[in-house]
């Protein structure tokens, strides 16, 4: 377990989508009639931030939070697809790169949704470590949908990659 320095906090951001504010027990007091204990104490032994502005889609959210930049600034408004050219550009600045500097090790941990080609991947953009998804929670069912093209080259060419841990030296297992 990495531990912060003296005087420098450990930053963690748990992300999740189709969530809201109110839907953690810390910030409803269980009044929704379920408990988030876990994210309840991380909450209260934090920093807790109860001003934002939300996107429209998970891909616009993100990239606002990771680049601070409206997502318009960044080209990201919109949910990318499999194989699209659309991604996090290199003169994007990342919370990742931002933090470097100042002695942070960082990671990206789940559906990461800001572009689908190597280029983009968080490990490539200031993250010492990415192990996730890059697509919506159920990308990988979605060939084995009835409803999914069968031909092999439409699958070889536009369907999900799968699980993905990716490192800054290039390393990428699928």
């Amino acid at each position: 377990m990495l531990m912060a320095e003296a005087g420098k906090p450990n930053i963690l951001v748990l992300w999740g989508d189709d969530i809201g504010w109110y839907n953690i027990s810390h910030n409803n007091r269980g009044a929704m009639g379920y408990q988030t204990p876990n994210i309840d104490r991380i909450a209260g032994e934090g920093i807790e931030f109860t001003d934002f502005y939300a996107q429209q889609s998970c891909t616009a959210g993100r990239a606002a939070f990771i680049t601070g930049q409206n997502p318009l600034r960044t080209g990201l408004t919109k949910v990318g697809i499999p194989g699209a050219d659309l991604g996090l550009q290199a003169e994007d600045p990342t919370i990742a790169e931002l933090l470097k500097p100042h002695g942070y090790v960082t990671g990206q941990f789940g559906k990461n949704h800001l572009g689908d080609k190597d280029e983009f991947l968080p490990s490539n953009h200031g993250f010492d470590e990415f192990y996730g998804n890059l697509y919506h929670l159920n990308a990988e069912d979605e060939p084995e949908h009835p409803d999914y093209p069968k031909d092999p080259s439409f699958r070889e060419r536009f369907g999900p990659r799968g699980v993905i841990h990716s490192f800054p030296d290039g390393r990428i297992t699928d």
